[in-house]
């Protein structure tokens, strides 16, 4: 697990093929100090927009990542891969049936050094994703836990990606989720709009991913870098 391409990382920004960004806000983010870029959305994501936005991130240093949500927005050329296991959910489509579609289409082609497989538990019930996979929202606590440990002892998954998509969670909930990973790197996505929340997550877990806010507020979007940087691995806030 230690060696693996995006253990590193605590501070992540997500571009959405599918949503429009200019040059100047492009460049920001890339020039920010983020350790990654993840590039992936819930709908609309085609290997046209999905090309197009690989191709001025590569302009950039910046390590750049593809989560793999349909086979349309399969694209090579990037730096790694991840394919989301949605966790939360009674449709076997989104936990090994649209996974094992595309190993029968691409299966030859997969960088597997440079690809790994997401466990993802989805908790907000208003988000694209939940409505689009079925996610069964609202956990326990004793459930949440559960999911974590399924993902993390018994599938052996590299990642635990929790993901509130637009809502700030529950910290106390993340911190319990990331108390009950052995292996996997807990990520975190949802609601991080300013430093001060970046910072509570980069506490609670591994990796903090920062999306919707880039279009929204760029400056507040630049705000959580230096935010999550400031909280060392473990969880505690320098000085």
């Amino acid at each position: 697990m230690n060696e693996a391409w995006y253990a590193g990382w605590r501070h992540v920004f997500k571009l959405d093929p599918d949503r429009e960004i200019s040059d100047e806000t492009l460049d920001a983010v890339c020039s920010s100090g983020t350790d990654a870029i993840i590039v992936g959305g819930s709908s609309g994501v085609t290997f046209e927009n999905t090309v197009d936005l690989m191709s001025r991130i590569r302009r950039y240093s910046v390590d750049c990542a593809l989560e793999v949500s349909t086979l349309e927005g399969a694209v090579p050329g990037f730096d790694g891969y991840f394919i989301p296991l949605v966790l939360n959910t009674d449709r076997a489509e989104w936990i090994n049936g649209r996974q094992t579609e595309g190993l029968i289409e691409y299966g030859s082609f997969v960088p597997w050094e440079e690809t790994a497989a997401q466990g993802y538990i989805i908790l907000n019930e208003d988000a694209t994703a939940a409505k689009l996979t079925g996610a069964k929202t609202e956990l326990s606590e004793d459930e949440l836990v559960a999911h974590v440990r399924m993902a993390d002892r018994l599938m052996r998954l590299p990642v635990v990606y929790l993901e509130f998509s637009g809502r700030f969670g529950d910290m106390r909930l993340v911190k319990r989720a990331r108390s009950a990973v052995s292996g996997a790197r807990l990520f975190y996505g949802g609601g991080v709009d300013n430093a001060e929340k970046a910072r509570q997550a980069a506490e609670a877990a591994h990796t903090v991913v920062v999306g919707n806010v880039i279009y929204a507020d760029l400056e507040a979007a630049l705000s959580t870098v230096a935010a999550v940087k400031e909280v060392s691995a473990d969880g505690l806030t320098a000085g």
